[in-house]
């Protein structure tokens, strides 16, 4: 490819930690020459950052890599990053020869070379950027290309150590590395200074961050973001309940700039299941966690991930779930059925959950939630909210805001000129399990 030439299209899947590494790819490639393209005919590069958490992955992975073969004719050539990748390796080549990178995401920092040896090559080559699992070192470049001006994400640890059975991250983002507090806060400053004004702190297990440093505890740390000059608000996903202490509820209290919202994944109700799980915590210590927020000064709102149908999972262990939600009342649930991944302990299980018995029990869960989602979004009718403004549906008349509590609100404005990313006050008229609906007020 020419230097004039260099275009790239990028096709993203999975995580906000997936799609934040792809702004820093964007970021890398851009840096390099290259020009991001809207589709896969313009592009002489074609890559995709790949999710292996959910079932059959890797399958849909291979499938859209068969569709893009057609296109090696032109002259294209192809990458896969991602979890896929780490996970399945060199295989890859082999299972689709005209592939000619393979990156793991730990890796992205050495896209340069990798892309310089690909421009070069005068046929066909294949380079890998697998991970290194003994690396210490975390992907951070000054050449991130936010896809949002208003709301940014900043990557604060990688990996996890935690090794749930059922869980393929830490075989494929391995070990936790943090990065030192002092060039997080740097980069939330030089955000501020672009205009942002509201932060998402990531991690796989964003409150097991330890400062290199010493400096900051995870709890410090937030409380540092939420102080820069210009940042309105700052949100963090995810957290790991075994690593979830009081402060980072003290911390929520006594800064209004953190948002009112905490995901705290449970995955299970029953303490039983939780151990084979390998969570480690039960179901009390869990709701020790939860009973911190709810005496919180302010009104926290909580989500959480749940799954269904894990092998040996009775129904009295369902029924615990269920009991669960009853008790903790969350504001909002992701619930998935449990899908077998490679590598990972629960693969080797017996007790396998029938899918038809999977779908039954997600169904019931899924109802049983939006009833109470739609009472406590009832609450909220008459309140006053502040939400920022992230868009317009024209054909309703509405625009679309977030509230600090991460509910979407639908509201309508007398005023037809509100900016995107904007803070505006709303009054909630209407609830739905999902959103609020309500009108500006000044």
């Amino acid at each position: 490819m020419a230097a004039s030439e260099k275009t790239f299209y990028l096709e993203t899947f999975g995580c906000q930690m997936n799609v934040h590494d792809s702004e820093k790819v964007v970021g890398t490639l851009i840096s390099q020459g290259y020009r991001q393209v809207p589709t896969v005919e313009e592009a002489g590069l074609v890559l995709y950052n790949t999710c292996s958490i959910r079932d059959k992955a890797e399958q849909k992975v291979f499938h859209r890599l068969a569709d893009y073969k057609k296109l090696q004719a032109q002259g294209k050539k192809f990458g896969v990053l991602g979890c896929v990748a780490q996970q399945e390796g060199h295989k890859i080549f082999e299972r689709a020869p005209h592939v000619s990178l393979v990156c793991g995401s730990a890796s992205y920092r050495n896209l340069p070379e990798m892309l310089v040896q690909i421009e070069q090559a005068g046929m066909p080559v294949r380079v890998t950027g697998l991970d290194d699992r003994e690396t210490d070192e975390c992907f951070e470049t000054e050449f991130t290309a936010r896809t949002n001006p208003h709301r940014g994400y900043i990557t604060i640890i990688e990996g996890c150590d935690k090794f749930c059975s059922f869980c393929i991250v830490p075989f494929t983002r391995g070990k936790e590395r943090s990065r030192t507090s002092d060039s997080v806060l740097a980069e939330a400053r030089q955000m501020a200074d672009l205009g942002y004004t509201e932060i998402q702190l990531l991690g796989q297990n964003v409150n097991s961050y330890h400062d290199p440093a010493g400096k900051r505890l995870f709890a410090e740390l937030l409380s540092a973001v939420g102080e820069v000059p210009g940042i309105r608000r700052v949100r963090f996903t995810t957290s790991h309940p075994r690593d979830f202490g009081k402060d980072i509820v003290e911390a929520i209290d006594s800064n209004p700039a953190l948002c009112d919202h905490v995901h705290l994944p449970v995955q299970s109700g029953s303490t039983r299941l939780l151990a084979a799980m390998q969570r480690l915590y039960s179901r009390e210590q869990y709701l020790e966690r939860v009973s911190w927020m709810k005496s919180a000064h302010r009104d926290i709102s909580i989500t959480t991930d749940i799954i269904v149908g894990f092998p040996g999972e009775s129904e009295e262990d369902f029924q615990h779930t269920l009991s669960l939600l009853d008790e903790v009342a969350y504001d909002g649930v992701f619930a998935f059925k449990y899908s077998p991944r490679p590598n990972t302990p629960a693969i080797k299980l017996d007790d396998a959950i029938p899918d038809q018995e999977k779908s039954r029990r997600l169904a019931v869960l899924l109802e049983r939630q939006r009833g109470i989602q739609q009472a406590h979004n009832q609450k909220h009718v008459g309140e006053r909210v502040e939400v920022m403004v992230e868009g317009k549906n024209e054909a309703r008349k509405q625009w679309i805001g977030r509230t600090s509590q991460n509910k979407t609100l639908n509201f309508t404005a007398t005023s037809p000129n509100i900016e995107l990313g904007s803070y505006v006050w709303a009054q909630v008229t209407r609830a739905f399990p999902n959103s609020l609906v309500g009108e500006r007020v000044v």
